[in-house]
């Protein structure tokens, strides 16, 4: 199964790989040429495939539970100041995306959607410091009733070129659903409240939808 944002994308990457292969055949007579150009045509292929890809995850729905907003490594855990939205102190968890990893966003938490901002920007790698605050990005803010406002963004790293965010302000957000994309490596920030008891350690793996970032 293929995310909807890569349809245009591999139909492109399908038909550019086929005409290619068909004149490969016909105008080179170096064999072991010709099917080595049309083996990294394949790979290519499959890589612009496996980007694309969305799995179905099954999402247990629980107001206590922040979940992981995307696939990835958790890079960040520490206490900041968010200076966009709340103007206070808040525990930041980062979740950073590998051009490997799947690159649905998915919403960490159901409520309603109580801001959403789009910011352009730089593209700093995805690790960098200052890419929160300086990439390109978006900004949600969704309000649930066990851990009030939480604030989660959707970063561009230096090879992500687009994001794709749905929220809309005054929707509701369903826990693990489809919340957007971000094409090729980038992290998502999350933003909760200093009471909250963090659930992961840096350097795990998580999984979006599924691995529970923080508790109540």
């Amino acid at each position: 199964m293929f995310h909807k944002e890569g349809y245009k994308i591999i139909l492109a990457a399908l038909t550019l790989v086929v005409i290619s292969i068909f004149i490969i055949d016909k105008f080179l007579e170096i064999y072991w040429f010709q099917k080595g150009l049309e083996i990294l045509l394949l790979i290519c292929l499959l890589l612009v495939l496996q980007f694309f890809r969305n799995p179905k995850r099954h999402t247990i729905l629980n107001n206590n539970h922040v979940l992981s907003p995307v696939d990835g490594k958790v890079v960040v855990i520490e206490e900041v100041f968010e200076s966009e939205y709340f103007n206070d102190k808040r525990i930041q968890v980062s979740v950073f995306m590998s051009p490997l990893n799947v690159h649905v966003t998915r919403y960490p938490i159901g409520g309603n959607v109580v801001f959403n901002k789009y910011h352009p920007g730089k593209y700093l790698v995805a690790w960098h410091p200052k890419s929160s605050e300086e990439n390109e990005r978006t900004t949600v803010v969704i309000n649930n009733e066990i851990y009030g406002k939480v604030l989660y963004r959707q970063i561009a790293g230096a090879l992500a070129r687009r994001i794709v965010n749905y929220a809309k302000q005054n929707a509701t957000a369903t826990q693990g659903s489809d919340s957007g994309f971000i094409k090729f490596g980038s992290r998502v920030d999350l933003f909760l409240p200093l009471d909250t008891i963090i659930n992961v350690k840096l350097n795990q793996k998580v999984r979006g939808g599924e691995s529970i970032i923080a508790k109540k």
